[in-house]
């Protein structure tokens, strides 16, 4: 898809702002105006909540979005703007690649197989990717061209995270095995009914709360108004 470009520069934080973290609960949903009891039940979850994190404050950060879905990017990250997705990444690694998160709505809509919401794929053990054939880990994730042995879904099975909106996503983690023996971790948030996809593509792991705090900031009601 045709879409304006826009690259900023952003000033890193590799240090990170404390991720105060709630007690895990259990949540009652009624109604919603916007959606009804189908889409509560898929985007607010029903089990497994994930103790919340609250939304990074604006120092260190800075706000952008795509499609009206806002998200707080740490400062010095680089910012792609294109094509209907962002993409940030992290000092000294290749753009979209490791370490790496990226914002895409209407992610299933436009993937020709609907990954991750086709069959749930988002609680599968190979739904980690739309292609899972290639090993992401820091040290292959540059040539592409070493295979997957097996992945894992380490996170619990209706597991949920909250973000800035209230919204609840199915919140994700994988464990994947290479050829090689080596090993990356991938991360999901995925909104079904809204079809918003969080992902970062291969863990860094000095990043790990950072990635927690972006979700966090995750702020998808104005696209939700225009749909």
């Amino acid at each position: 898809m045709a879409g304006a470009t826009d690259k900023e520069r952003l000033r890193v934080r590799t240090g990170g702002r404390a991720v105060a973290v709630a007690a895990a609960a259990l949540l009652t949903l009624g109604a919603c105006s916007s959606g009804g009891a189908d889409e509560i039940s898929l985007e607010r979850g029903e089990s497994g909540m994930l103790p919340a994190v609250e939304p990074p404050g604006p120092e260190g950060f800075d706000n952008v979005d795509v499609a009206g879905v806002k998200i707080d990017a740490p400062d010095d990250w680089e910012v792609q703007n294109e094509g209907g997705q962002l993409c940030l990444t992290p000092p000294g690694q290749s753009a979209c690649a490791y370490g790496s998160v990226r914002l895409v709505p209407e992610q299933a809509e436009k993937h020709p197989q609907s990954w991750p919401k086709k069959d749930d794929a988002f609680y599968d053990d190979d739904g980690w990717a739309d292609d899972t054939s290639s090993c992401r880990s820091l040290n292959t994730a540059a040539s592409g061209n070493i295979g997957v042995d097996k992945a894992t879904l380490t996170s619990d099975n209706g597991q949920v995270f909250e973000h800035a909106d209230g919204l609840k996503s199915h919140h994700s983690v994988w464990s994947v095995t290479c050829d090689n023996e080596d090993t990356f971790e991938v991360r999901m948030w995925f909104l079904p009914e809204s079809d918003v996809l969080l992902y970062v593509w291969s863990v860094d792991a000095q990043y790990s709360s950072v990635y927690d705090e972006i979700a966090a900031s995750m702020d998808s009601t104005e696209y939700r108004a225009g749909r």
